[in-house]
């Protein structure tokens, strides 16, 4: 159960039945000491001054109405008009115990959309890099929190695998389609692929000719030059795939929407966008020019559809998957988590969708911008010769270190039961450092702080995790067997307590704000709470029935990290 919207519910009936206007919802948030469970209801003098009326008034008048039996120990009216609820320790026990058992911890689903999420989009023609670690991580963890309650949601892989840069790669490979071990060699690197085939076309006038020839001819559909190009392809989604395993990313081939699936429908929206008088044709480009958009001097700012070549730009690709993804998957929402360096293009091509038709007043499609991970030296995080830091480098190493720390604290551990931990530590590490810091922010990168065991980090929290489930193992006991109810008598149970049965209003702050750092810190403040508890309260040695109580508070919390973490695409292990 949520409980601040369970009692903003409350308070805003009786509002109601006080004669409050239709409108003014009481909002209901934590104040005071939190480990009192004491909640503080606002809207009251809103309704008051709507009614013309003494806002202290009213609010006495709002509590004789309250139907809070069993809910709160005590209500108080604070203020001019603030109303302040106790929660009653019987009634947090009572609600606990709906937890035990289940799998959801009190997640209720919601009637379910068909949500696509666009996310993760690396470029076919060079290997996966840093840059994709925020879109794909963060991508993937809002799928998991939507598909939890129980949304449709359309995973959409919007890859990179058509365009001008294609020819020189399928020209270069042509050229190496006579020595199959050579093209076997260079394509197992593709960014030194790319670099090589780059450079011959910089350098030699005759292979850039070749290479817009193979251009032409990809786009007219030479069944030679598809053959190519599609092994080319099969070979980069097998890199990205090994990156999503690796990752512990939901993401699979069928997944895959990419440019080239849209490219025999870009001349239709260039026509339909003409029938609705929306191209001018601009130095023989064809352009979209929408009033909003201005440049410099107050100039329009131009949309190119289609430029003067007869190519098509992405905004084109991109009108067409919003036409596919409104049209024939019949999405209500789609949220594209796309860097915040393409703010300006995302939001021309709602509005170009919203002037064509293709999105109405129910599509709810918004662009979740996040910043730039960087070095210790403030810039974009690169290798140290300034090139660019390949993604499967970054998790080969993270593993690495990860095996050394696990078996510095843990080294009586079989070799592969440390290999095994060593992955989930590392992999974790990487992925929490990302979903722990504020989506739109850029963060700097840094090994020690991710791996270590203390503060907010993956380590800690799955650390913490083994140590609750380490109280069972230790004294062999299954958690699904204990008896008995939750007691709520200690402060410090009162405050883990209140915790735990915030995880809802937790999943569904992170679902509105597409922010999944919130969930971070509420498991990281959780696992602080446990600690407390832990200490304050003995659990084994405690007479019954409080060690049954304290022990299925131990249950609760163990598995609310676990689903949590398990939200954010993180692993955990038994021992570490």
């Amino acid at each position: 159960m949520n409980i601040r919207d369970f009692l903003a519910e409350k308070i805003s009936r009786a509002m109601s039945e006080c004669g409050a206007p239709t409108g003014t919802p009481a909002v209901v948030k934590q104040s005071g000491r939190p480990e009192h469970g004491q909640y503080q209801a606002n809207g009251v003098m809103a309704a008051a001054k709507k009614m013309n009326t003494n806002p202290r008034e009213f609010a006495e008048q709002v509590v004789s109405n309250l139907q809070l039996d069993d809910v709160a120990e005590r209500v108080e009216i604070a203020g001019p008009g603030f109303i302040n609820i106790h929660v009653d320790p019987a009634f947090l026990s009572a609600q606990l115990m709906q937890f035990v058992g289940d799998s959801r911890l009190g997640v209720d689903p919601v009637p379910a959309k068909t949500i696509v999420v666009d996310y993760s989009a690396p470029n076919l023609a060079k290997e996966m890099h840093i840059g994709h670690l925020r879109g794909t991580t963060i991508g993937d963890s809002l799928v998991r929190l939507l598909e939890f309650l129980g949304h449709k949601v359309v995973r959409a892989n919007h890859m990179g695998d058509w365009g001008s840069q294609f020819g020189r790669l399928l020209a270069y490979m042509n050229r190496l389609s006579n020595d199959t071990e050579s093209l076997i060699a260079e394509l197992s690197d593709l960014e030194t692929f790319y670099q090589a085939a780059t450079k011959l076309y910089d350098e030699d006038p005759q292979f850039a000719d070749l290479s817009r020839e193979f251009v032409v001819k990809l786009q007219s559909g030479d069944p030679e030059c598809g053959k190519l190009w599609q092994r080319f392809i099969d070979e980069s989604i097998h890199h990205c795939q090994k990156i999503y395993t690796d990752l512990n990313i939901t993401l699979t081939p069928a997944d895959i929407k990419g440019e080239s699936f849209y490219s025999d429908q870009l001349a239709g929206i260039v026509e339909e966008l003409a029938e609705k008088d929306l191209v001018t044709l601009s130095e023989g480009a064809k352009c979209v020019f929408l009033d909003e958009f201005k440049g410099k001097e107050d100039k329009p700012l131009p949309a190119i559809v289609q430029n003067s070549s007869g190519a098509y730009p992405y905004i084109s690709t991109d009108l067409a998957a919003v036409k596919y993804r409104t049209q024939t998957i019949k999405a209500d929402r789609a949220l594209y988590f796309i860097d915040a360096r393409q703010s300006l293009h995302l939001r021309q091509l709602f509005a170009i969708s919203r002037a064509a038709g293709y999105l109405t007043e129910r599509h709810d499609f918004r662009h979740l911008p996040f910043g730039v991970i960087m070095g210790d030296d403030g810039k974009p995080f690169q290798t140290r010769s300034g090139g660019v830091v390949k993604l499967a480098t970054v998790l080969a190493e993270a593993k690495t270190r990860a095996l050394q720390l696990v078996t510095a604290k843990s080294p009586d551990l079989a070799k592969g039961e440390r290999q095994r931990i060593a992955e989930v530590v590392g992999i974790g590490a990487v992925k929490y450092a990302e979903l722990s810091k504020n989506r739109s922010s850029d963060y700097i990168f840094n090994w020690d702080a991710m791996l270590s065991f203390d503060g907010n980090t993956a380590p800690y929290l799955q650390y913490a995790f083994t140590r609750i489930r380490s109280i069972f193992r230790r004294e062999g006991i299954d958690a699904s067997t204990i008896a008995g109810s939750i007691l709520i008598d200690e402060i410090a149970e009162q405050k883990l307590a209140i915790k735990l049965l915030q995880f809802t209003e937790c999943i569904d702050a992170v679902v509105q704000e597409c922010l999944p750092n919130l969930l971070c810190n509420y498991l990281y403040e959780l696992a602080g709470l446990f600690m407390s508890f832990y200490e304050a309260c003995p659990v084994l040695k405690a007479d019954e029935p409080v060690k049954s109580s304290r022990l299925l508070l131990c249950s609760i919390s163990a598995e609310t990290l676990r689903k949590g973490l398990e939200l954010l695409g993180i692993e955990t292990v038994e021992k570490m």
